[in-house]
């Protein structure tokens, strides 16, 4: 048997390295944020911290909790997961349904299937893309930050490719017993497209939650942040006094521990949602992109 060769055994065992490589490349820094957020502020201000908690103790948690910014931070972080993965989902739906018909019933495929994907490849930019959001009246708004990224072109097509390996028998079936296109998408396309569905899901899930660049752009008033540009003004722009007034506390903690706490509590509402949809996850990415 091949799998018993040499060269095969080789490759294997590399293929193993690499993989196991790759994941504590991904695991060990998250580790590290782990072991500093439960460290004193001694250690972790004199980088001692590695991989394991020095002078355990929660101060930053509890530092983090009692900040009434970082809790309207995360609201507004869930508000904008919530809404933004809502719409998107309704609008990639929506569109894809049509754009997986045949160019025989829906004449305008063709036209709208280059029109999304133009707008995949080139964008207004930034500058045009603000004017457009100022002009509207969606400044300071939580539609500047769901609107404009409702359509993921990419997320649509993936959609679109698993729709088109529906069995078209099962459709003909319905519209015989009279259903019309939109009985036909919720009850027969809908519910065995779960797992295209679960994927795109947490695909724009993600997206929403971890976006940040946007809030900075369209959002002036940081009290109104959501939960990533919060994180990004205090890791990155280390603006720590302007996002939690109260510095007379933060004397005695370290401002690592407590930035590695928020990073963890932010990073939390993904990790717990993820085990719940990763078994639809490698599924639904391989039937969307197989093609008849």
């Amino acid at each position: 048997m091949y799998y018993k060769t040499k060269g095969y055994r080789i490759f294997s065992v590399c293929n193993h390295i690499l993989l196991v490589l790759i994941s504590l490349s991904c695991l060990l820094p998250f580790i590290h944020i782990l072991a500093v957020s439960f460290s004193g502020s001694a250690p972790a201000n004199a980088n001692m911290v590695k991989l394991w908690p020095i002078d355990f103790n929660t101060d930053a948690y509890a530092q983090t909790i009692q900040n009434p910014n970082f809790h309207k931070a995360l609201l507004i972080g869930a508000e904008r997961t919530v809404l933004g993965t809502l719409i998107g989902m309704a609008v990639i739906t929506l569109a894809a349904y049509a754009l997986s018909k045949d160019q025989s019933f829906f004449r305008s495929r063709r036209f709208y299937t280059w029109f999304f994907l133009v707008t995949m490849l080139f964008n207004g930019g930034i500058v045009p893309t603000y004017m457009t959001i100022r002009t509207y009246g969606l400044m300071n708004t939580m539609w500047a930050l769901v609107l404009p990224t409702a359509v993921n072109v990419f997320n649509m097509v993936l959609l679109m490719n698993f729709f088109r390996n529906v069995p078209k028998e099962l459709e003909e079936a319905a519209v015989i017993d009279g259903a019309g296109q939109f009985r036909t998408l919720v009850s027969i396309y809908l519910p065995i497209s779960l797992p295209a569905l679960a994927t795109i899901s947490l695909f724009t899930m993600v997206f929403h939650w971890n976006s940040w660049f946007d809030g900075l752009l369209y959002i002036s008033d940081y009290r109104n942040y959501p939960l990533a540009t919060f994180l990004q003004t205090v890791i990155v722009q280390q603006d720590f006094n302007k996002i939690n007034p109260d510095v007379n506390v933060l004397k005695n903690i370290s401002q690592r521990t407590v930035k590695s706490a928020q990073i963890f509590i932010g990073t939390l509402p993904i990790l717990l949602v993820y085990p719940f949809l990763q078994k639809y996850f490698v599924k639904g990415i391989v039937l969307g992109a197989v093609k008849e």
